[in-house]
């Protein structure tokens, strides 16, 4: 394995270092570092962070690979400046067994662009009426430890308890995607003034606050581990803050689009009103949502910022409103939303990404190897980015099979200049090794 000394890099935004990278290991870090047959990368002017972890993507393989598949997702997450990535349970067939969780891990493994971590259904088929194999699911060579019908509310109160009861055992935590399936039957975007100007069935924030509420209680009765997906409402951050509050085992996450984008966007984007590529699940909401999303992840309430990466074909985002499919590309795109979001606006420092996009997805997940501190000791999985660059987004260019970015077009900071995976590099200048 090759040596790298990575030369003035600003260490999660502060001063600056060099990092000797050796046997897959940060070796050491200091100033004018040398090593024989080392080769240099000059890393001035960026910024080192820990390789990101990503908490909730959908890489759609085995079953739709038209969409996306293990190898083309991760190639795009390491193009965002990820070392692993959780990959959700709705594909087809669904990964509600030990048999499929380790056919998508070892396709990750095959790979080799990040790691792979399944993320195993709840229930059987995703459908919401039966437990899944949980325990032979943390028992395969892939050792799930997290569990969600993402796209799917587990809305049975008695299977949600026996799923937290369940992963009890072996230290698992259930990620919920909260949506209160009668309140949104129909919906089409968020129930406000917006969804009333363009005539769509409105979703409602307490279909999303109902669900959490009532799984913050049970994980509390239960003593378990809560983890409530893609957090989109200023009453929803609330909530999870109380909990937090009362000592309860509950963590939460936000995509970058839920920190950036709102429900105007559907009525105001560049191609006109009704544009489907601003569909999301949840959807995009308020302003004043917006703000209270980005105060609770500048707070801590909300411990993760994960992409909800979602792929789709052409065909199936490009139709009509009704017709298409709900979801965002999110990978590639995810650092330089959250410094737009988060950074730029002074309401995170490097330090606190680096603990929102890599430290707490990876404790949440329990992949040990990730998230670790840029210390000499540490496995070398380190992402250098460059917060000076400016361009505007070329969905062409990407590394995801799918398009369904609502960026392009748009100007973004920053830029992914490497990438490297236990000392290995997979991206360089930019670039795919």
């Amino acid at each position: 394995m090759s040596t790298y000394i990575i030369r003035n890099a600003s260490i999660l935004g502060g001063a600056t270092a060099d990092i000797l990278v050796r046997d897959g290991e940060i070796a050491e870090i200091g100033q004018d570092l040398s090593a024989a047959a080392a080769e240099i990368i000059d890393a001035t002017g960026l910024v080192a962070l820990p390789g990101l972890v990503d908490l909730h993507t959908h890489l759609r393989e085995p079953g739709r690979e038209d969409n996306e598949t293990v190898l083309s997702g991760t190639r795009a997450a390491a193009r965002g400046g990820y070392t692993a990535v959780h990959a959700m349970a709705n594909t087809t067939p669904v990964a509600d067994t030990a048999g499929v969780v380790e056919q998508v891990w070892r396709l990750g493994r095959e790979h080799g662009y990040c790691d792979v971590q399944p993320i195993g259904a709840v229930t059987e088929g995703i459908e919401g009426k039966k437990l899944a194999e949980l325990g032979a699911m943390a028992d395969s060579a892939a050792r799930v430890r997290v569990f969600s019908d993402d796209g799917h509310c587990v809305d049975d109160a008695v299977i949600m308890r026996r799923a937290l009861e369940y992963v009890k055992a072996f230290d698992g935590v259930v990620a919920q995607h909260a949506q209160e399936p009668r309140l949104t039957e129909g919906a089409q975007m968020n129930e406000g003034e917006v969804s009333d100007r363009l005539g769509m069935r409105g979703w409602p924030a307490v279909a999303e606050e109902a669900i959490i509420a009532r799984d913050c209680l049970l994980a509390a009765h239960v003593g378990s581990r809560l983890h409530v997906c893609h957090v989109s409402t200023a009453g929803s951050v609330e909530i999870v803050r109380q909990a937090k509050s009362k000592g309860w085992n509950v963590t939460a996450e936000v995509t970058p689009h839920h920190l950036f984008l709102t429900d105007s966007c559907a009525e105001h984007s560049p191609t006109g009103a009704y544009d489907p590529i601003y569909k999301v699940n949840p959807p995009l909401r308020t302003q004043a949502d917006v703000d209270a999303c980005r105060a609770g992840l500048a707070d801590g309430t909300i411990d993760v910022v994960a992409t909800d990466h979602a792929p789709h074909a052409l065909e199936d985002k490009e139709t009509e409103w009704a017709d298409a499919a709900m979801g965002m590309v999110g990978l590639e795109t995810a650092l330089s939303v959250v410094q737009a979001a988060m950074v730029d606006t002074g309401l995170l420092t490097w330090a606190e990404v680096a603990d929102r996009m890599s430290v707490k997805p990876a404790e949440i997940g329990r992949l040990a190897g990730h998230g670790r501190p840029l210390e000499a000791g540490s496995p070398a999985n380190i992402t250098l980015y460059d917060p000076d660059f400016r361009a505007k987004v070329d969905a062409t260019t990407f590394a995801s099979k799918s398009r369904n970015t609502p960026y392009a077009g748009l100007e973004l900071p920053g830029r992914v200049v490497a990438t490297f995976l236990r000392g290995r590099p997979t991206v360089l200048e930019g670039k795919l090794v």
